[in-house]
C-alpha cells in the first residue's frame, strides 16, 4: 500500500502530520473501507471459528484500548524529549504535552491494521476442528452407538437442551473442550517476560542510549504477555493470519515514519535511542514501536475473534 502514496512524494518537504496521516493512512484505510464493502457485496465473512464476537466491535474496543494504554507513555515521552515535532507542522491543539495529531494516529493506525487483518482472514479456511481425545472421545462414540441404535429401532433417550439463539438448528449440546497446551502459554509468557525484565534493568541503571528501547518494551511487553497467557495456544494455530496480519502492517508503517522523520515532521531525540539507523533514517527503536503496537493489535483481534468468553474466564481464573 505504501506505493499507492508515492504520487504525494513531491509535497513531503512541506508534510504536515495531518498530511502525513491523510497520505500513508487515509488512503490504505480508504482502500481497505472499499474493499470490505466489496466482501460484503460478495457475501465473503468471516472463517466460522472467528466469529465469537461481532467484527466491529472487536475493533473499536481495539481502537479504545489503543488511546487509553498508549496516551500516557506516549506523554512522557514528549514531555522527556525522547521525540518531539515540528511545531510549524502540527494544528497547535494540544492534549498534555501530546498534539491531537498523535491522537488521531492511535486511532486510525488500528483502524488500518485491524481492518486489515479482518481482510485477510476472511480469505483463510477456517480452522479443522480437533479430533476429540480423553473422555471426549469415548462420550463421541457412546453418542455415536447410542444413535446407531436409533437407526434400528432402538429406543435411546438422548439429553437435549434448548437450542441457543443464534443456533436454531442445533439440537443436541455437544460440548468438547478446546484444545489446550498450557506449557506453550507458559513457556511464551516466561520469554517476553524475560525480555521485559531486561528493559526494566536498563531503565533502573539510567543507560541513556537505551531510553527508548526500554520504555517501549517495559510499556507494552505486559499486556502483551498477559494475550499469550490466555491463547499462546490458539495464535499459534492461527499462525498464518497472525503472520500475514502482523509482518506488512509493521513493514508498512515503519517505512512511512521513515518518510516522515526525513521530511522533518517529528524528530527522535539521538541521545535516547541506541543509534542504530535503518536505511540511514530510521531508528530501531521506531521499527519495535510499530512491532508492539501491531502485536497487540492482531494478537488481540483474534484472541477476541476466535475465543469464547467462557474459557477466557476460566483460563483467567487459573492463572
Amino acid at each position: 500500500m505504501l506505493l499507492v502514496s508515492w504520487w504525494l512524494i513531491p509535497w513531503l518537504k512541506l508534510m504536515t502530520y495531518f498530511g502525513f496521516l491523510l497520505r500513508f493512512i487515509g488512503v490504505p484505510l480508504a482502500i481497505l473501507a472499499l474493499l470490505t464493502l466489496w466482501d460484503w457485496r460478495q457475501g465473503r465473512t468471516l472463517p466460522a471459528d472467528l466469529r465469537k464476537l461481532p467484527a466491529p466491535w472487536v475493533l473499536l474496543t481495539h481502537v479504545v484500548l489503543a488511546v487509553l494504554w498508549t496516551t500516557p507513555w506516549d506523554n512522557y515521552l514528549v514531555a522527556t524529549r525522547v521525540w518531539w515535532y515540528n511545531p510549524r507542522l502540527v494544528s497547535g491543539l494540544t492534549l498534555g504535552w501530546v498534539p491531537i495529531e498523535e491522537y488521531t494516529f492511535f486511532v486510525v493506525q488500528t483502524l488500518l491494521t485491524g481492518s486489515w487483518l479482518l481482510w485477510v482472514a476472511r480469505r483463510l479456511p477456517a480452522l479443522a476442528e480437533p479430533a476429540p481425545q480423553g473422555p471426549a472421545k469415548v462420550f463421541i462414540s457412546s453418542l455415536r452407538a447410542q444413535r446407531s441404535n436409533l437407526s434400528h429401532g432402538a429406543t435411546v433417550r438422548l439429553l437435549r437442551r434448548p437450542a441457543p439463539s443464534n443456533d436454531p438448528k442445533s439440537d443436541f449440546d455437544i460440548a468438547l473442550p478446546a484444545p489446550s497446551r498450557p506449557r506453550l502459554r507458559l513457556a511464551a509468557a516466561l520469554l517476553f517476560g524475560a525480555i521485559w525484565l531486561g528493559a526494566v534493568i536498563v531503565l533502573l541503571a539510567r543507560w541513556r542510549p537505551g531510553t527508548y528501547l526500554g520504555l517501549e518494551l517495559g510499556w507494552f511487553l505486559p499486556p502483551i504477555i498477559l494475550q499469550l497467557l490466555v491463547g499462546a495456544d490458539l495464535l499459534w494455530q492461527r499462525r498464518r493470519l497472525v503472520a500475514l496480519a502482523w509482518l506488512p502492517a509493521v513493514v508498512y508503517l515503519s517505512a512511512a515514519d521513515s518518510l516522515a522523520i526525513g521530511a522533518g515532521t517529528w524528530t527522535i531525540a539521538p541521545a535516547q535511542t541506541t543509534g542504530l539507523l535503518l536505511g540511514g533514517v530510521l531508528p530501531v527503536e521506531e521499527v519495535v514501536f510499530f512491532a508492539l503496537t501491531n502485536t497487540l493489535i492482531v494478537f488481540g483481534m483474534v484472541l477476541m475473534l476466535g475465543t469464547d468468553s467462557a474459557v477466557v474466564r476460566r483460563l483467567l481464573r487459573r492463572l
